[in-house]
């Protein structure tokens, strides 16, 4: 399917309800049963750490069928310094246009725009047989642990991508995840009572 025929812009206030059915359809049952990434979009936005300039949305044929945004966070650093990152997400491509080149196409325009505005390094959790192809590594080789993570668990859906070449260079530390991320189960269930009812459920591979 040819990637080149979309139309990447920053989302406007009227595309927000489209913007989070587009997140419930891609992560519907995806992680858990049921999803709550629509209302964590929905709370950012409102986030003092979210970044507008780099909230973007993708359309095919006039249509919506990709969005990823970004909010800065911080490491804290073992010497004791503050050090300014960005993290990334909910990022998605709508369930049809899966797996045939949107979403990197996606990525790869978000985070060339993320490094034009000065932005040094991205940190998230994803998986790095996708993320890889867009640059992302092991955050723990460059020396960045993820908070509340027991020193011998597994680390490897932590990715890292330096914006600016050696940017991190001398920085091991603590990445520290936006509060806005966390949300209350009751919340989420609140929030999604606005949208058209879907059946929850539990199936393999899922994580909660």
């Amino acid at each position: 399917m040819n990637t080149t025929d979309v139309r990447i812009r920053l989302e406007q206030q009227e595309d927000r309800r489209a913007v989070e059915t587009l997140i419930r359809d891609s992560f519907w049952n995806v992680y858990r049963p049921g999803c709550s990434e629509h209302y964590v979009i929905h709370v950012l936005r409102s986030d003092p750490a979210f970044v507008p300039e780099l909230d973007f949305v993708m359309e095919k044929d006039g249509a919506l069928i990709g969005q990823n945004m970004f909010m800065r966070t911080v490491i804290e650093a073992d010497d004791g310094r503050t050090v300014p990152v960005l993290t990334m997400g909910p990022i998605c491509i709508a369930p049809a246009f899966k797996r045939k080149g949107f979403g990197k196409r996606l990525l790869d325009h978000s985070l060339a725009q993320a490094a034009s505005l000065g932005f040094g390094a991205v940190l998230f959790e994803g998986n790095i047989a996708f993320y890889g192809k867009s640059g992302f590594d092991y955050a723990a080789r460059f020396g960045i642990r993820y908070h509340d993570l027991p020193e011998d668990a597994d680390a490897s859906f932590f990715l890292c991508k330096e914006l600016m070449p050696g940017y991190l260079d001398g920085v091991t530390g603590v990445y520290q995840t936006p509060r806005g991320y966390y949300v209350d189960d009751a919340d989420v269930e609140a929030f999604d009572r606005d949208f058209p009812p879907k059946q929850k459920q539990k199936l393999p591979g899922q994580l909660f």
